[in-house]
């Protein structure tokens, strides 16, 4: 197989993964990766191509949303040392126009959640309750 033909089945395959919901989840985003590295394109190059594809077919990268999430909830974490509701609702809007309505409210916010979890951020507490632990326990983490 020539790079010509690897690059076309990599954008192929691209196409064929988000055609339905304009969307390229973790793992489909994982398996057209792993395509690539057995046609012989380095990771970076298919990276950079996969986002570019998706740029253009107007796909959500799934990867890209969670990024632009740690960065929102670095910023906010960063004010103050803690992220609060508002941050927290903030964050789960952003993330609901991120992917395009493609993702429920309560998928968004486990997005956000996973993430606050994962970097170990602090969250604020209400006077008489603990709004974080109640988000968490609405939506069965």
């Amino acid at each position: 197989m020539t790079l010509e033909e690897a690059k076309k089945r990599f954008v192929d395959e691209v196409k064929l993964r988000g055609y339905d919901d304009k969307y390229i989840d973790r793992k489909e985003e994982r398996e057209i990766l792993q395509i690539a590295l057995t046609a012989g394109i380095s990771f970076e190059s298919a990276r950079a191509a996969l986002a570019q594809v998706c740029e253009a077919q107007g796909y959500v990268l799934e990867s890209k949303v969670i990024e632009r999430l740690k960065d929102i909830l670095d910023t906010s974490a960063g004010n103050d040392g803690s992220i609060d509701e508002k941050e927290f609702n903030d964050a789960v809007l952003n993330c609901k126009k991120w992917t395009n309505g493609k993702k429920t409210d309560v998928q968004c916010k486990r997005m956000v959640i996973e993430i606050i979890d994962e970097a170990a951020y602090k969250t604020t507490k209400g006077w008489f309750s603990n709004w974080y632990a109640n988000v968490k326990r609405e939506v069965g983490m």
